[in-house]
């Protein structure tokens, strides 16, 4: 061992040792100070965390104290938390997976042959009644080098005829079995989730354990069966709630496949796991790292000691975060979405395009979703390095949290005798709705803000337009997005345009000076925006107020200023638009101790943050006669 010399250049060795609680004095000093807290000490520290779903929260500061007890193993070994391989996605990257949704084989083969030219390195055909007919999958393929590109299947209820299509294009193109790469898409308990019927779920199940049993031997890179969380996802779940749903899926096939006679090693290599990334990026990351270890500890209890206990993630940027109004805003989210995915460790990533919610994305969307991963992986080098988050304390600690949240619901499904027969009590639907309840509640308070929807809307946008894609398998679990109520609230904007010619309009009352009422102005336009209602700001006084009102035909008014002039003015212009006509008149900010003088002067409600957006806007539109 070398020993380096005294050169003066130790680091931190003039700096004493700090102690956590010296750090949460600090934080009670900063607290008292700015009027936030009383607390101290660890209550101090608790004050500055931020709460997530699953019962978590992120604290403020993390230290080794807080790193899990054993810590996170090797890249490529047991527990796999750091990732499948050794070496993880580098040098290469990780797979960039494009999905494909279209009923036409003449487009989906254009588009197909597109992507592969231009950085997709796998595809995914959707099949059956929600994409592609499953007799136009060799039109698709080909030109497609088989031997080059993985095929992975979501066929919906046609799995069998699917299955056997895939594998006669690669006979009749004489790609070798050993050379088949993808995945036959078998997800009986994921189709269950999807539509509720539970009648199909024996005959695709046995089809697909069947299948495993053949490919298995002949086709080693070829997996028969997906583990889909994305419907779970889709319905509003929490990231451990995705995963319990997940492992007991991957727990219900792992029992069909070794009753069928395969061992557990070979069943755990016949599964593939799909999971949604988020824009939440530290969630995502721990997510699919607790992933890999949840389902090496399941492989560790069936024997399984090979690296077939390495769990095969796919990624997919999550459908629940795009929105439909300002889709360009999708771009962002998407790529913190996959950088995320990439540096959780995920093997493929789909790269959802920004229009996909308004339908079938065109070549230029498709083009900025594959070059999504491109630049992350060629110009970010983001794939350099094997689990660039490992060693976080924060990354680190939330991946246990997470995991152990996880394995409990888990338990309580297993408890619940499984996954089919919790989908078929209620018990994970009713599970998955009260958590997108509480989501929703956030949402509706935009405490959980969407940019150009519930903030920064553009009224005067153009909405994006592109040709309908089939229609997704529906009738079990629903499927949610953030947008969902201002869209509603936008639609019914939308529809009042075209009838009328006009949005509906509220007026702001601005008092004051313009240093004295920007920010409630701007504050009250932009949510007025969020539900479609166009706001026009007129400065008024108390005897100007009444005229701008009538000029306006304004009904609805909302006062804006400093709580400064709302103490010398707000009730005598509240008195004053309502002696002109206006039927709802609201004060931007909270009242205070000025409740009582305003709400006798005429003022009805309060438009401040925290408040219930949704609930506010869909009854200005009511009260505007919006329909």
């Amino acid at each position: 061992m070398t020993v380096l010399p005294d050169d003066g250049l130790s680091l931190a060795a003039e700096f004493p040792e700090v102690t956590r609680a010296q750090w949460q004095h600090l934080v009670e000093g900063v607290l008292r100070k700015s009027g936030a807290s009383d607390a101290t000490g660890a209550g101090a520290e608790e004050a500055l965390s931020t709460a997530l779903e699953d019962g978590l929260s992120t604290r403020p500061l993390y230290t080794s104290d807080d790193a899990p007890e054993g810590g996170a193993g090797y890249p490529g070994f047991a527990p796999y938390v750091r990732g499948g391989t050794p070496k993880g996605a580098s040098p290469a990257g990780w797979d960039v997976r494009q999905r494909f949704r279209c009923a036409d084989a003449a487009r989906t083969h254009e588009e197909v042959l597109g992507d592969l030219e231009n950085g997709v390195s796998s595809l995914w055909l959707v099949l059956g009644r929600a994409g592609l007919p499953v007799s136009a999958l060799p039109a698709a393929l080909e030109g497609v080098y088989l031997d080059l590109a993985p095929v992975v299947l979501e066929p919906g209820e046609e799995f069998d005829a699917a299955a056997r299509a895939l594998l006669d294009v690669h006979e009749q193109r004489g790609v070798a079995p050993s050379e088949v790469r993808g995945n036959l898409g078998g997800d009986s308990l994921g189709l269950l989730a999807r539509t509720g019927d539970d009648a199909p779920v024996d005959e695709l199940l046995a089809d697909a354990v069947r299948w495993a049993g053949r490919v298995g031997g002949t086709h080693p890179g070829l997996r028969a069966m997906t583990v889909d969380a994305l419907p779970y996802h889709e319905a509003g779940a929490s990231p451990a709630e995705e995963l319990g749903c997940s492992l007991a899926t991957a727990v219900a096939y792992l029992r069909s496949l070794t009753e069928a006679g395969l061992s557990a090693e070979a069943a755990c290599r016949q599964l593939e796991f799909r999971y949604a990334a988020t824009a939440d990026q530290f969630t995502t990351i721990a997510k699919l790292r607790a992933a890999r270890r949840l389902w090496a500890r399941v492989a560790e209890a069936c024997g399984v000691t090979s690296d077939a206990a390495a769990q095969r993630q796919h990624a997919v940027t999550s459908s629940v975060m795009m929105t439909r109004r300002d889709p360009w805003v999708n771009m962002l989210r998407t790529t913190v979405a996959t950088l995320a995915a990439g540096v959780g460790g995920a093997d493929a990533v789909t790269v959802l395009p920004f229009d996909d919610a308004a339908g079938l994305p065109d070549a230029f969307a498709r083009r900025i979703a594959r070059n999504t991963s491109t630049i992350l992986i060629e110009e970010s080098h983001c794939a350099r390095v094997v689990d660039p988050a490992g060693g976080s304390y924060y990354v680190e600690r939330l991946t246990e949290e997470l995991a152990r949240a996880a394995w409990a619901w888990f338990q309580e499904i297993e408890g619940a005798g499984g996954q089919r027969a919790a989908l078929g009590s209620g018990l994970v639907g009713e599970r998955v709705a009260a958590t997108w309840a509480r989501r929703r509640e956030a949402l509706a308070h935009r405490r959980e803000p969407v940019t150009g929807v519930s903030e920064f809307p553009l009224l005067d946008e153009e909405p994006v337009r592109r040709d309908p894609a089939p229609e997704p398998l529906s009738g079990g679990l629903p499927r949610v997005r953030r947008d969902d109520a201002y869209e509603v609230l936008r639609a019914r904007s939308d529809a009042h345009r075209e009838a009328t010619g006009a949005r509906p309009k509220v007026l702001l009352a601005a008092l004051g000076s313009a240093a004295a009422h920007t920010g409630r102005v701007t504050f009250a336009a932009n949510l007025f925006q969020a539900g479609g209602v166009e706001p026009v700001t007129v400065p008024v006084d108390a005897e100007s107020a009444a005229g701008a009102v009538r000029e306006a035909g304004a009904t609805v008014v909302c006062l804006c200023s400093s709580d400064k002039v709302y103490a010398e003015e707000a009730a005598a212009v509240a008195e004053a638009v309502r002696g002109a006509g206006a039927r709802t008149v609201f004060l931007a900010g909270r009242p205070g101790e000025l409740r009582e003088t305003l709400e006798a002067a005429g003022v009805s409600g309060y438009v401040a943050v925290g408040g219930d957006a949704v609930g506010l806007l869909a009854g200005v539109l009511d009260e505007l006669g919006v329909k």
